[in-house]
């Protein structure tokens, strides 16, 4: 099937709508299905906090135990073909930042180790530029751990910046869950 140039510029216009969205921490990476159907849910979760419930301080900035250990469930085994995650925050300000971008998790792990990153997975730029879990500071600030089921796996290419990576997730995301900590301990 081939598709006009009006096709293709409103799937890049909505792909960058999406990735805007989601750099401006308005976390809604994966909510424009590439198949145009409703995304299934992840069930996400974590053994150091609950939805809606403080991030312990040993998570951000003042600790030293890096990236909290999360669980999920949920994932549609026979069309996903890795995990992406993503750690963001909005602060009082309306501020937005990414803390974590982590991808091509494979498709069957279904949790995540605290201060580890799974085989084969790739840690994206995050706000400051950098790749790897950037703990966070701001002690009122709303943490976003998202997770999607991707119909693909990324390309990997270490010069691609944090915009690009969001697009490609919100591009390919068949499944998506959050688990929100409100402020930090």
């Amino acid at each position: 099937m081939r598709v006009g140039r009006a096709g293709r510029g409103v799937r890049a216009a909505t792909a960058a709508a999406v990735a805007a969205a989601a750099v401006s921490g308005c976390g809604i990476i994966g909510q424009i299905s590439p198949t145009a159907q409703s995304l299934d849910q992840l069930s996400v979760s974590s053994p150091r906090f609950r939805d809606e419930a403080p991030l312990p301080a040993d998570y951000s900035c003042a600790g030293k135990s890096g990236n909290p250990p999360l669980r999920w469930s949920g994932v549609p085994q026979k069309l996903a073909k890795s995990i992406a995650l993503v750690v963001d925050a909005n602060n009082a300000q309306g501020a937005a930042q990414v803390h974590w971008v982590l991808y091509n998790i494979d498709p069957l792990t279904t949790e995540l180790a605290q201060d580890s990153v799974p085989r084969g997975a790739v840690e994206g730029v995050t706000s400051t530029g950098k790749p790897g879990y950037s703990p966070p500071c701001g002690r009122d600030d709303t943490y976003r751990f998202s997770v999607y089921a991707l119909n693909a796996k990324l390309e990997r290419n270490k010069g691609r910046d944090l915009r690009e990576t969001l697009e490609a997730i919100a591009q390919h995301t068949i499944a998506r869950g959050r688990l929100s900590a409100t402020h930090i301990e």
